[in-house]
């Protein structure tokens, strides 16, 4: 790909959103330090360090090739000096941190599910509009892809991950419909005959807008990556890391990322105490502010400008004091045992 097609290829989702809720708490910080765990093409880190003349942004991404199309972006815009890119994944946080010499930083960004590369690019099977190999890695050097899910998994485990990811009301007719499929044609191997195969299941009275095969791509792209449970160790190592003062701003595109982004961020903005006890002690004060006042959505001129940004929720916090010894125990504990 050409990086002078990124620009047309990459549409950041509520960019000056992000970009506020980002830096608008850098003034007067010297070389402030930004991570953006998600930096895909690096649409809202290059928007960042433009706001930001005196921040400096890792960008952490398990795609190579985003990666590599990433830093080219920051050289041709003149950004290469206060950018450090970082192939991971972004639960490997304090890894990439504390491999470069980080300690704390000054606010963190997260973008979750795909990037315009990977949904544009079909041959990678992410999207279920165009035929393609059903493979949904986000880095391409692990060895667990959609077609070995559905090849290897029982009816269990599938029905699982359908309803469980995707919310699919029709999961288990549909994991029983693949075991059968495979067991007398072999293995799935594109998108257009998984398309086929969930049309046939989902009664055409109970379909979703949109395409019926939409909810189980999504329920196996989360399985392949293991987004949901990058995203529950990634939170508390982000908190941990966070300066007083220090910003967390993340975008979801689905209720499951949201579910988790909200309940982890509920925790600090709430008193860690009884409701009816008289006087709450300084160690269970809330420790985050709202930035957000619940959820930023897109209006509906940007949903008609970029349809990807329908579902999108945007939520952000500050930490406006230490972290609470018990919180942070807490959060440390989180970290260690979802490792394990």
């Amino acid at each position: 790909m050409d990086i002078r097609d990124l620009s047309s290829i990459h549409q950041p989702v509520l960019l000056d959103d992000c970009v506020r809720l980002v830096t608008g708490g850098l003034e007067g910080k010297t070389e402030p330090v930004i991570v953006d765990c998600t930096l895909g093409l690096a649409g809202h880190a290059t928007a960042f360090l433009k706001a930001a003349p005196t921040a400096r942004l890792i960008g952490i991404d398990r795609d190579a090739e985003a990666l590599q199309l990433a830093t080219q972006r920051m050289r041709d815009e003149g950004l290469e000096s206060r950018f450090t890119p970082v192939h991971a994944a972004f639960d490997e946080f304090d890894a990439a941190l504390d491999e470069r010499g980080v300690g704390r930083i000054d606010a963190a960004f997260m973008d979750l599910g795909l990037s315009s590369l990977q949904i544009d690019e079909t041959e990678r099977g992410f999207s279920y509009a165009h035929d393609a190999p059903l493979d949904m890695r986000m880095d391409v050097s692990q060895s667990l892809s959609a077609e070995r899910v559905l090849a290897e998994y029982d009816e269990r485990d599938l029905s699982r991950i359908f309803a469980s990811y995707g919310e699919e009301r029709f999961a288990r007719p549909i994991a029983r419909r693949i075991v059968a499929y495979r067991t007398q044609e072999g293995p799935l191997k594109t998108s257009a005959q998984l398309n086929a195969l969930v049309d046939d299941v989902v009664p055409k009275a109970h379909r979703p807008a949109g395409n019926p095969a939409k909810r189980v791509f999504q329920a196996l792209r989360i399985e392949v990556n293991g987004e949901l449970d990058k995203l529950a160790r990634t939170l508390p190592q982000i908190a941990l890391r966070l300066r007083q003062g220090g910003r967390l701003v993340v975008e979801s595109y689905h209720s499951l990322e949201d579910k988790t982004v909200k309940s982890f961020m509920a925790r600090g903005l709430k008193a860690d105490a009884p409701a009816n006890m008289p006087v709450v002690p300084d160690e269970a004060q809330p420790f985050f502010k709202e930035l957000t006042r619940g959820a930023i959505k897109a209006d509906e001129a940007q949903i008609a400008n970029n349809p990807r940004s329908a579902s999108v929720r945007l939520r952000a916090v500050e930490l406006v004091r230490p972290l609470p010894e018990r919180a942070r125990r807490r959060f440390e504990e989180q970290v260690e045992r979802e490792v394990r």
